[in-house]
């Protein structure tokens, strides 16, 4: 009878630690996220959610990340840096994260820096400005193209039509403002000179004084560096006012909403913006064009056109997918190193490579040059 209750109790604590185990192997893995999804970059914040939902949904449909489930767990800044802060002490403190994926804009993303580097977790931000990664922070990462390199791009593409004289008008957010600062910084080195340089208020309604002044210049094109509402409506004031320059515009507004809010304005607008929008364009032999129409087509299915923007939510997920199955867990430190060693990925930005020295790991390459056409986008390069 003693050996049979022996039995009895033995069982039992095979099943229980049975069962323990299988509770802590299922246990999920929480990344968190802030995001602009309403407020003035929700064109940004928006898609960058769905993405993450759709694609945590199919990971966790197809047994997680070595059978642990994703958890994601984020909030809404309405595009306000104090918030992000709020929110991200939030994800860290209370939620208890492994890794955030997330900071739809520069401004969000600079303000929780300091954040999540005295606490110690890894960061991959989906905002634009270079000073996300420069000087390199230990354990911030991004994906989105910088502003660096839009400036860049501009400047090439504007070296090929032999245009040498630029007008800068530009908002007064942090994007904008960091954009200028890098279109000033490189203008010399494509022996560019700018003729003008004007600004305007986020919520401004009218930009034809700037543009007037602008008008009056010796400027061979135009370049604006904004994102939301504003970079249409200067858009429109050049049209209005008659002006036939050229114009640029940042990736910023890299998406099918800035088209439908320039109208027929937009006709012969260029811009830098990531190979996305421009997929189908692409040749068979590129590498990217699989991972593009395959999220293009997934993302469509459900929510209808792409944004470039919904796509730097997805490289920034799967970058850390892929670093904690090479982590062989979620150990944060174990995780951050993981990341940084990443090398060949193909996302929808371009082939990332990171190293100590670049927690980016994008080249000039990873841009397009587009134009805008009959309410498209066209690959002219």
């Amino acid at each position: 009878m003693m050996k049979n209750i022996k039995w009895k109790a033995t069982f039992a604590t095979v099943l229980l630690f049975a069962g323990l185990y299988s509770a802590h192997a299922a246990d999920p893995i929480k990344i968190g996220s802030f995001l602009s999804v309403t407020g003035p970059a929700s064109f940004l914040g928006d898609p960058e959610l769905k993405t993450l939902q759709i694609y945590v949904d199919s990971i966790n449909a197809n047994g997680g990340i070595n059978g642990h489930p994703i958890e994601l767990i984020y909030y809404d800044t309405g595009g306000k840096a104090q918030d992000a802060v709020g929110f991200v002490k939030r994800l860290i403190k209370n939620d208890h994260i492994d890794l955030i994926v997330g900071g739809t804009t520069s401004g969000d993303t600079l303000a929780v820096i300091p954040e999540v580097e005295k606490e110690g977790i890894p960061l991959i931000s989906l905002a634009s400005a270079v000073d996300i990664v420069e000087p390199v922070k230990k354990w911030v990462f991004k994906v989105a193209h910088s502003d660096r390199m839009a400036a860049a791009k501009i400047f090439e593409d504007l070296r090929k039509r032999k245009l040498t004289k630029v007008a800068l008008i530009t908002g007064d957010g942090g994007f904008d403002k960091s954009g200028r600062d890098q279109l000033l910084k490189l203008a010399p080195q494509y022996g560019i000179t700018v003729v003008a340089d004007e600004s305007y208020g986020n919520k401004d309604t009218d930009m034809t004084a700037q543009l007037t002044k602008i008008r009056a210049s010796d400027a061979q094109a135009i370049i604006n560096f904004g994102f939301g509402q504003a970079p249409a409506i200067v858009t429109k004031n050049i049209k209005q006012l008659g002006i036939t320059l050229p114009i640029y515009q940042s990736h910023g507004v890299a998406s099918k909403t800035f088209i439908d809010l320039a109208g027929a304005a937009a006709e012969g607008v260029r811009m830098p913006a990531a190979a996305l929008v421009v997929a189908d364009q692409l040749p068979n032999s590129d590498p990217q064009k699989p991972v593009l129409i395959a999220y293009k087509k997934q993302y469509e299915a459900k929510y209808g056109p792409v944004s470039t923007f919904g796509g730097h939510a997805y490289d920034g997920l799967f970058i850390a997918v892929d670093a904690i199955k090479r982590a062989g867990g979620s150990d944060k430190a174990k995780v951050r190193d993981q990341i940084e060693k990443t090398k060949g990925f193909i996302g929808t930005a371009g082939v990332f490579n990171m190293s100590p020295d670049d927690h980016m790991g994008l080249n000039l390459d990873a841009f397009k040059m587009v134009e805008i056409r009959n309410g498209g986008w066209k690959l002219i390069e």
